[in-house]
């Protein structure tokens, strides 16, 4: 059973009988790497040694599998379980192994970003990267401007797929400062940080409808179209000193160490614009924090150190660290979760690439450390408007991720499936997640006539 686990532990010693479960489990400190853990299982009890507080979370998170399908249940359904005896001893390949969540898009309900926190948990990673505003919608309440949401936060409408038709069903959400410190306290017990993001210059139409002298026109409306906007905001000073109070809040809400400022995506940008950017990036670093950006940032002149996501393609990440900047690989080419699992028909909307549960196991980043802090898979969700679509769209690919971004050394595919399909499967159905199945959707999960763009 040892063998089911995923992802993949550094070293397993399987030894015979088992220890009743439940049964208490002694944690002690141990010198091991950061976030390791070792576990001793003998029929007299559990001892799980911890290198930290994330080596102990992540030492009870493989409990849990060794236990079987039952402990991911939010209540037990048998009795008499059991856990094999062996030890385990585990750390991770990468410090950053992330998940972006677009809440942006399509609004995901405070109740259901903490169950995407517990689903990130039992995979191991530890980066929730909150996509909090875009063009379609400005999901962070901001009392000082509180039109960001009581205008940005909603739209009249939605394009169904990508074939410019509107769904005519209004759309909108948002979250109070204390939903947000929820999240990231709730995260933080899970050993995860959440890295809010807050796009700018372009990628601002919500804003931009709320506070349209942030703009060069009179009026902007929420957009309720997908794609790329060409409207930026104006980089005046009074743009940059309401940004800087906006971020400032932010900060408030948020200890990570990282905070994310987009940059991408910005069709007439001037050097005006690429100033604009700067400036809010080095005032970020003066309040002790350091910005993250993706990766069109690299064209900013006199750009401070920074974290850059490596979107665009692999050479861009390169391009970063050669620069002097730390990097989070997340090529749209091989993790983004968005795009479509197969070339069948049958998959729902589908979007960009083909990547699937195979591609997404073989990644491997071109560049190595000391600037690679790790990876991010992507979950963009402009057609993915329910959770349901999420689980279909991310899993079983994030698990597939997951292992890719934690274990070290070569991996065989084939290894691989039979402990997906025979272990974490039954996993995840008891989890409630609807992931796509290895053999295409089931009949709910198509979306028959819904165009898509794929590439």
């Amino acid at each position: 059973m040892f063998d089911t686990l995923l992802p993949r532990p550094v070293s397993v010693t399987p030894l015979p009988g088992s220890c009743p479960w439940p049964s208490p489990v002694d944690v002690r400190p141990a010198d091991l790497p950061a976030e390791g853990y070792r576990l001793e299982i003998d029929p007299g009890g559990i001892r799980l040694f911890a290198a930290d507080a994330a080596g102990e979370s992540h030492g009870r998170q493989t409990l849990r599998q060794l236990v079987g399908p039952d402990a991911f249940r939010a209540a037990s359904i048998h009795s008499g379980l059991s856990v094999p005896c062996g030890v385990v001893e585990d750390h991770p390949r990468f410090a950053w192994r992330g998940c972006l969540l677009d809440v942006a898009r399509h609004f995901r309900t405070k109740a259901e970003v903490l169950r995407f926190v517990d689903l990130l948990a039992a995979h191991k990673l530890n980066v929730l990267n909150l996509h909090l505003t875009d063009d379609q919608g400005w999901r962070f309440d901001v009392p000082r401007f509180p039109r960001l949401t009581s205008v940005g936060g909603w739209r009249p409408s939605s394009m169904t797929g990508s074939g410019g038709a509107q769904d005519g069903r209004p759309h909108g959400g948002f979250y109070t400062g204390d939903d947000l410190r929820e999240i990231v306290a709730y995260a933080a017990a899970r050993a995860i940080t959440v890295v809010p993001e807050i796009d700018i210059p372009g990628h601002a139409r919500a804003a931009l409808a709320a506070y349209p002298a942030l703009g060069t026109s009179s009026s902007y409306e929420v957009w309720t179209s997908w794609g790329i906007s060409t409207s930026l905001l104006s980089p005046t000073k009074s743009t940059l000193d309401f940004f800087r109070a906006v971020f400032d809040h932010l900060l408030e809400i948020f200890p990570s160490p990282v905070i994310a400022l987009g940059g991408d995506e910005t069709p007439g940008a001037t050097g005006e614009h690429r100033e604009f950017v700067r400036l809010l990036a080095e005032h970020l670093l003066a309040r002790g924090r350091t910005p993250m950006g993706w990766d069109e940032v690299l064209d900013v002149p006199d750009l401070p150190p920074m974290v850059i996501g490596s979107w665009q393609n692999e050479a861009a990440g390169l391009r970063a660290a050669e620069a002097g900047h730390d990097v989070v690989m997340c090529p749209e080419q091989h993790v983004y979760l968005d795009h479509r699992q197969s070339a069948h028909p049958d998959e729902p909307i589908p979007v960009g690439w083909v990547h699937t549960l195979e591609d997404v196991y073989a990644y491997e980043p071109a560049l190595t450390e000391p600037r690679l802090r790790g990876v991010q898979a992507q979950v963009w969700s402009e057609h993915l408007d329910s959770v349901r679509r999420v689980d279909y769209m991310a899993f079983p690919r994030l698990s597939a991720f997951a292992e890719a971004a934690w274990s070290s050394g070569p991996r065989d595919y084939a290894e691989f499936l039979p402990r997906l399909r025979d272990h974490h499967l039954p996993r995840l159905d008891a989890l409630g997640v609807e992931y796509r199945p290895l053999d295409g959707p089931l009949p709910w999960q198509t979306r028959p006539g819904v165009p898509g763009r794929p590439r």
